[in-house]
């Protein structure tokens, strides 16, 4: 009952000095929303580069080749020298083959779903009648096609015979269609397609249309009708047209949705080292998933933005050395007040709370404007960046609990000092 008293008291102060409050609370409300800002425009920065990255597949495991790198070694001789690859260019028995997925996936049958395997043909343009579109042409697996979930707007993906084969067919983006086909799909099937490349003219059949995802590309200059897309062919007619009958510098994993992808990343990179590279003098496997490189891209984005706010927060410790020298100049204003209350009988406990509630409650009213100028700040900062807002909830509770804390702690030192104030000086004060 005490508490409601004394803050219904502390308002009432704090109402009849309205300029002399807002300039105390300034320093806590400039601190708190450069906190809130910063962590609202930091969380929605994590969670959107997340959402991307995510999208990119964080079940994927990509596995490559790579070098191995110098070690020291020592000849009978004693002499020490520095041994590194003697082979830069990779050989046929560098390469990831077939038989190697086969017994992987035989070893470990629970943990994958599907091999997306991908074979770069190269840029190019593609033509149709008097028509040309710009093209990235792209052999695939159907294990790609899974992985990277396709949306088909008409028509169909490729097919086993079309795999195996190595038939001339093609896939082709909604966009691809708007500058050839009128934006037509439907009317792009069957229609055959001259991809130059290289100076070397190939025709292709387009058998379907996918949707397009701008968000995906990378950010580019050129007009939307200069904008290379994907155009996919089987895996074995890029291969074809690639003369490669080798196999693949690089593999990518599609783990199944219950796989630890992390630990089974090291299980696969071990374990094809071991299997198949042991004696290889030149190369190893080396192994990252998505899933590890969102984990370290939110754990620096997090640090950022707590660093960041750390700096910002250094104001609240200035907002409350304010309410300190506001406490004190109210103390010595009310000093006669004081040892009336004290002459009556009140007791030092109950003049110290009533003195600490009043800096709670400066506190408090400025944490919570601040609160709301740092809301506004964050989300309009995060809406010009062009990013969605998300607000973070527990920088929000951190800064309202902290603003408790700077009024306890702050007003505790002139509030001990008024509960040990001598009632008769306190009397005798003009």
């Amino acid at each position: 009952m005490l508490i409601f008293e004394n803050i219904s008291l502390a308002l009432s102060g704090l109402k009849s000095n309205k300029t002399r409050t807002l300039l105390t609370m300034l320093g806590i409300i400039i601190g708190i929303a450069s906190v809130i800002a910063v962590m609202t425009v930091g969380n929605s920065m994590k969670n959107s580069v997340t959402s991307s990255m995510e999208g990119m597949g964080v079940h994927n495991i990509t596995v490559g080749i790579k070098q191995k790198s110098s070690t020291r070694e020592t000849t009978e001789s004693g002499m020490t020298f520095r041994a590194g690859p003697r082979r830069q260019t990779l050989s046929k028995e560098d390469y990831i083959t077939d038989d190697m997925m086969e017994q992987i996936l035989s070893e470990y049958p629970n943990d994958i779903k599907a091999f997306s395997l991908t074979e770069s043909v190269g840029n190019g343009k593609a033509k149709y009648r008097n028509l040309s579109a710009n093209v990235t042409v792209t052999g695939v697996n159907d294990g790609y096609l899974t992985a990277n979930d396709l949306t088909i707007l008409s028509g169909r993906l490729f097919t086993e015979k079309d795999q195996k084969e190595g038939k001339k067919t093609a896939i082709v983006s909604d966009k691809f269609c708007e500058n050839i086909f009128d934006g037509n799909p439907d009317r792009a099937l069957g229609e055959q397609i001259t991809v130059v490349l290289n100076n070397k003219y190939y025709h292709y059949t387009v058998v379907g249309v996918y949707e397009y995802e701008e968000s995906a590309a990378s950010f580019d200059m050129s007009s939307s009708e200069d904008v290379a897309t994907q155009l996919y062919l089987p895996l074995k007619t890029a291969q074809e047209q690639n003369h490669n009958r080798n196999g693949f510098s690089q593999i990518t994993i599609v783990a199944s949705t219950e796989t630890d992808v992390t630990a089974f990343l090291e299980t696969v990179e071990t374990y094809m080292n071991r299997r198949f590279y042991g004696k290889n003098e030149n190369y190893e496997i080396s192994a990252f998933s998505m899933e590890s490189m969102v984990s370290s891209m939110t754990e620096m984005l997090s640090t950022i933005s707590i660093a960041i706010a750390i700096i910002a927060g250094i104001s609240l410790l200035v907002g409350g050395i304010g309410v300190m020298n506001i406490m004190l100049v109210s103390i010595t204003e009310r000093t006669r007040e004081i040892g009336t209350r004290k002459a009556l009988g009140a007791a030092n406990s109950s003049i110290r709370l009533q003195f600490i509630v009043e800096s709670v409650v400066i506190c408090l009213l400025g944490g919570v404007l601040g609160i709301l100028l740092g809301l506004a700040l964050g989300l309009f900062a995060v809406r010009v960046m062009g990013y969605e807002g998300s607000p973070s909830v527990s920088s929000i509770a951190v800064s309202a609990l902290f603003s408790t804390m700077i009024g306890v702690f702050f007003g505790y030192y002139p509030a001990n000092k008024a509960a040990k104030m001598n009632p008769i000086d306190a009397l005798r004060y003009e």
